[in-house]
């Protein structure tokens, strides 16, 4: 298909979502969590269908060369499929954000002013690798009354496909207006570039992956764009750490789902404590196949374990069982390291010092800051959020995980008895 074709095709796409999303917009609570209910079970009844896809896409996986963590992010078994059911039937029973008042007054002159919850309208949503995402996002957009279009990438196309057709093919039973989830099913940049220029179809857009693809959907962009960038996670373990707690929560960070963006890919580690913590964290991650790379004060402690990092290791996401390693002279160290080198998404303290831990919270400039508990609790649905929509490193409209409330917009609805605003008045 040629560039006309995808870009046409791609304008349809909008057109359909926008009248899906006036439709939507009057659904009520009630309507739309039969329509959720709907959707999980149309997931159910496919599965063998999409299980199905996700050996193709697995196949292709392996053999483009796709890392071990990124084949686990791409796979979908039963239980797999069966937790992405239940997350859709949780965000059901979620309170529903539509509708609440944020605020209201009441002016001197009798006028009635409230701030009312309203749907965004239509959201375009760019990721990449996770076919659960798919679920998650199309999920999330219709509770908060928004229509989607859906643009994965192709490591997981056949995936993505399968499983937007059995939400959408589920939800119709129970009400879900035509088109209101929509997947394209172009995976090259082409389509990239029309999502980013088709504002008067998309209201925002929100892309998840690698810093590439941010920076041309940031710069491409005529929309709002609401950005999910590298999870550069860091944890510091201070000098008044409990060594015990300390293990246990940089082998969580970085070792229990290695490829996601709230991993820890940075450990920094006070010099009062170093000697008594590196080799305990190197002996868990030695049996755990972690690749370690340390400053030269890190290598001094953990010898042959670690190799030597570079500067680029102090600015990479691995979303690998890789993980750098430096020693800092204080807490004033690590938040400058961290300040400098964090893609402002999410960071840890261990420290026993509960002052020092509220200063460290304050002036690291990041989504989420943790204080003796891993970074791996960074998500919507640990914050009790239900599914998320993503992990925002903006500061405006939406930070940190993203789920029903950050996909909604606000109205002001005024109600009068029959004021007017007199010509001759002075303001």
């Amino acid at each position: 298909m040629d560039s006309q074709e995808i870009k046409d095709t791609i304008l349809a796409m909008g057109a359909k979502a926008r009248m899906a999303a006036h439709d939507l917009a009057v659904l009520d609570s009630g309507q739309k969590n039969d329509i959720l209910r709907a959707m999980a079970n149309g997931l159910r009844e496919q599965s063998a269908a999409i299980l199905e896809a996700n050996t193709k896409d697995i196949a292709a996986g392996e053999e483009n060369g796709l890392t071990s963590a990124m084949l686990d992010r791409l796979r979908l078994d039963d239980a797999r499929l069966e937790a992405i059911a239940v997350g859709i039937e949780e965000v059901a029973d979620l309170p529903d954000p539509v509708g609440e008042v944020m605020d209201e007054w009441t002016r001197p002159n009798d006028i009635c002013i409230q701030q009312v919850r309203v749907p965004i309208g239509v959201i375009g949503i760019i990721y990449e690798s996770r076919p659960n995402v798919t679920s998650d996002a199309a999920v999330l957009c219709l509770k908060s009354g928004n229509a989607t279009i859906l643009r994965g990438g192709s490591e997981a196309i056949h995936s993505n496909k399968a499983i937007a057709h059995a939400l959408q093919s589920g939800g119709q039973s129970a009400g879900l207006p035509d088109s209101a989830i929509q997947l394209i099913p172009f995976t090259d940049r082409e389509s990239v570039s029309v999502m980013s220029g088709m504002d008067q179809w998309l209201d925002v857009i929100i892309p998840r992956g690698g810093k590439g693809l941010i920076e041309t959907v940031v710069s491409l962009a005529r929309m709002p764009v609401i950005k999910h960038y590298d999870g550069i996670c860091h944890t510091y373990i201070d000098k008044d750490a409990d060594v015990e707690m300390a293990v246990a929560i940089a082998d969580d960070a970085k070792t229990h789902k290695p490829g996601v963006c709230n991993a820890m890919e940075t450990l920094l580690v006070h010099n009062q404590i170093a000697n008594d913590f590196l080799p305990k964290i190197a002996t868990v991650f030695t049996e755990k196949g972690v690749e370690m790379r340390g400053d030269s004060k890190a290598l001094e402690i953990l010898g042959d374990a670690a190799v030597v990092a570079s500067d680029e290791d102090w600015d990479t996401e691995y979303l690998d069982l890789i993980v750098a390693i430096k020693v800092v002279s204080g807490m004033k160290e690590a938040i400058d390291h961290i300040n400098t080198h964090s893609s402002r998404h999410s960071e840890c303290i261990v420290t026993a010092d509960s002052n020092r831990a509220e200063s460290f919270i304050t002036r690291v400039d990041s989504a989420c800051v943790f204080h003796n508990a891993s970074t791996r609790f960074s998500d919507g649905g640990e914050f009790g959020f239900g599914a998320e929509i993503g992990i925002s490193t903006d500061k405006l409209h939406a930070r940190g995980p993203m789920a029903l409330r950050e996909l909604t917009s606000y109205q002001y609805r005024i109600r009068g008895n029959g004021q007017i605003r007199s010509l001759h008045a002075t303001t």
